[in-house]
């Protein structure tokens, strides 16, 4: 949102989907509220467990997570298109912590996409992981080595810390990765949940009038 501003794009009620939490945290803290008053945002109150309908074949449901949640809360989004969903979990504590299976929940999806912050903590031995807890790739690979041989392919781990070495394809933890039946994801990956890409080509129009600044001219829109 940092360019959503007037000293930026002006942007026009551009919509923010936000957690009630998340909500009162941009309509009261600056400079967020002067997003909130000047109509640069329009936020949509968003939900635990209530379905987004964006489309008419494209959904979209948050669900709290546990993780640190100074500011507000911590979601992952289930996304479900005419054929496929995915799961979208790039921030949480630890997998214990959760109230929900997050082996139950990769078996009901056909991509997961779920945090790998850190690869185990040797790479941040000098930093208290109570302070910034995320679930080492090296246990989560250790929980999913239950699942089925066809399950494992739909888990691309994400949001990888700088100091991870599975940015290294040529690291042995890369390696090990690969071999478990895991993958690792890579900018500009495309997945389709069927004909998800040409939804979103048919949305470009609109969605570009969305943002449009408030100050653009006639001339220039046309």
């Amino acid at each position: 949102m940092l360019f959503l501003g007037r000293e930026a794009l002006g942007g026009d009620s551009v919509p923010v989907y936000a957690m009630p939490r998340m909500k009162r945290f941009l309509e009261t803290n600056g400079p967020w509220s002067q997003l909130v008053q000047l109509k640069n945002i329009s936020i949509q109150s968003i939900f635990d467990k209530e379905e987004i309908r964006l489309s008419s074949n494209l959904s979209v449901i948050p669900f709290s997570v546990p993780h640190r949640d100074e500011f507000s809360e911590t979601v992952g989004f289930k996304i479900v298109g005419p054929n496929k969903s995915v799961l979208f979990i790039p921030d949480i504590d630890k997998w214990g912590k959760w109230s929900t299976s997050i082996i139950e929940k990769i078996k009901k999806v056909d991509y997961a996409f779920l945090d790998a912050t850190f690869y185990d903590g040797k790479e941040i031995n000098n930093r208290n992981i109570a302070e910034i807890p995320h679930p080492f790739v090296i246990e989560s690979m250790e929980l999913f080595k239950r699942l089925e041989h066809r399950e494992k392919p739909k888990i691309h781990f994400i949001h990888l810390y700088h100091t991870s070495p599975l940015l290294n394809e040529q690291s042995a933890a890369y390696g090990k990765t690969i071999n478990s039946g895991f993958k690792v994801a890579r900018f500009f990956e495309q997945f389709r949940l069927w004909y998800l890409l040409e939804v979103l080509f048919s949305k470009t129009f609109s969605f570009s009038r969305l943002i449009k600044p408030k100050h653009r001219t006639q001339q220039h829109e046309n």
